[in-house]
């Protein structure tokens, strides 16, 4: 064809090409504006924790065994409760025709094992001799009373004692909840953490795999000019074989890390959601959400305050075998007044009385108590010994752990620096390829290095803030861990 006649060409061409809306229209850039799609917020850590505090079955599992404790507290509480009863009586054959009814009401006391009462008795008709008591003026008989432990019973009894442990068992329920909430946290911070890094994988082998996906335009071109062999050709498609493989299967880890995920990123309804790539966030600060306090007390972990719950239980107990040695005292009185006219009984039942009584036993053996005395002393014994423990063991995981962040912390830049390092050289040799001066074996060496050392780099990151979260949770940081509201002490 003549020059004159391809410029022809070229212009008639142009020419039948549309203009753009925006030019047409006069207004640049506004369709473009309005059809533009929203960008997908990135998922964060600190939401998958939110969602997975609110939601997850094992936390509300755990607040439910608390509200359990609290219930059993509220029927040891019962022990405590006033009771009021009736007792009626009546001759209905026989010699005598007497009747009587009877009402009480009997209060237990909290700070002694005694208790105080009142009752009100009327009668009527005769009884014989042997129950002159039932005797009361016409309006009846008005009566109060209360009886006092001076010795057993006086500091603690069974009751006292039930409320107590379930006092404790309450608190117990509420650190086993606050130590699940801990442990699905940590687990759920592992999860999300895992899904970033198989994500970020995938990005990288999807890059790999464009790269080989562009050189093979340009080498097929090459090939169809004689500038290549046709054997680079092959050589190019196994290159694009490999490259798919590793796609398919970051595919397969980011696909089954979602799935993970999903079992802590809840709705709001509780149902899993299975996170799409698009909310992925980027590299430079994947791995950077989670900040762990210094500040640590082992007295916040909630298996230390389990322990120490467990060792009150065992004291209460041991003060209610020690009362149960202890011989009983107790100090009885009570004042009681008829009403109204005589009575059959006759004047005798009119004044009122005014009546004080001891009783007295001591144990000879009580083998009972002292074998539970002794059972309490060792229990006691077990639990000191395995709280000592326990905290060498918090003591030691957690300097572990620190030990395990400074050498992350030091793989985390050498990584940096053989990524940097390894893209400078697969840049320079794809340069290199394209001019002429590189062979393609080296070419592909260079890129499949770089990618080596960039996910060596997301491994390290993913290592260090796997680190941090052990830490989070061996030093029971509900900050860190989305636990704030729980607190070291009762969950709300």
């Amino acid at each position: 064809m003549r020059p004159g006649l391809a410029l022809a060409a070229l212009l008639t061409t142009a020419l039948a090409i549309p203009a753009p809306a925006s030019a047409q229209n006069g207004s640049p850039g506004t369709d473009a504006q309005a059809t533009a799609p929203v960008a997908t917020p990135v998922l964060t850590l600190n939401e998958v924790l939110r969602a997975s505090a609110r939601s997850a079955p094992q936390i509300i599992a755990a607040l439910n065994r608390t509200r359990q404790a609290e219930a059993r507290a509220l029927s040891a509480e019962g022990a405590f409760d006033l009771v009021f009863s009736v007792d009626g009586r009546s001759r209905v054959e026989g010699y005598y025709d007497g009747t009587s009814i009877t009402g009480e009401a009997k209060q237990p006391l909290l700070d002694n094992g005694g208790y105080v009462y009142g009752s009100y008795r009327n009668s009527r008709g005769e009884f014989p001799i042997y129950e002159d008591k039932s005797y009361t003026n016409r309006a009846g008989e008005l009566k109060v009373g209360a009886l006092y432990s001076l010795l057993r019973d006086r500091l603690i009894d069974s009751r006292r004692s039930k409320t107590r442990l379930a006092d404790n068992d309450i608190d117990i329920a509420r650190f086993e909840a606050e130590a699940t909430a801990i442990g699905v946290q940590s687990r759920a911070v592992s999860a999300y953490q895992k899904w970033v890094a198989a994500g970020l994988k995938l990005r990288a082998y999807e890059a790999l795999l464009d790269l080989a996906q562009t050189r093979s335009r340009a080498i097929t071109r090459q090939v169809e000019l004689g500038a290549r062999p046709e054997i680079l050709l092959t050589e190019n498609e196994q290159n694009l074989v490999k490259r798919r493989a590793l796609v398919v299967q970051a595919e397969r880890d980011f696909r089954g890390a979602a799935n993970q995920l999903s079992l802590y990123y809840r709705d709001l309804n509780g149902n899993p959601v299975v996170v799409p790539e698009e909310r992925l966030p980027g590299q430079d600060h994947a791995f950077d959400s989670m900040t762990v306090s210094t500040d640590f007390a082992l007295e916040e972990r909630p298996d230390v305050q389990i322990l120490m719950e467990e060792i009150d239980k065992a004291s209460t107990q041991l003060a209610l075998a020690e009362n149960n040695l202890r011989p009983r005292l107790d100090l009885k009185g009570e004042v009681a007044k008829d009403i109204g006219s005589e009575g059959l009984g006759g004047y005798s039942r009119t004044p009122t009385e005014v009546i004080v009584g001891v009783h007295f036993s001591v144990p000879l053996q009580n083998r009972a108590a002292k074998g539970k005395l002794a059972e309490t002393n060792a229990k006691i014994d077990e639990l000191s010994i395995k709280q000592r423990y326990l905290r060498e063991q918090i003591q030691a995981e957690v300097a572990g752990i620190s030990i395990a962040v400074d050498t992350a912390l030091q793989l985390i830049d050498t990584s940096s620096v053989e990524r940097d390092l390894a893209r400078k050289l697969a840049s320079a040799e794809r340069r290199r390829f394209e001019l002429g001066s590189s062979d393609f074996f080296l070419v592909n060496q260079r890129e499949e290095t770089a990618t080596d050392a960039e996910v060596k780099l997301i491994e390290a990151r993913a290592r260090i803030a796997a680190a941090y979260a052990e830490l989070a949770a061996a030093t029971a940081d509900r900050e860190a861990l989305g636990l704030a509201g729980m607190g070291p002490s009762p969950i709300p």
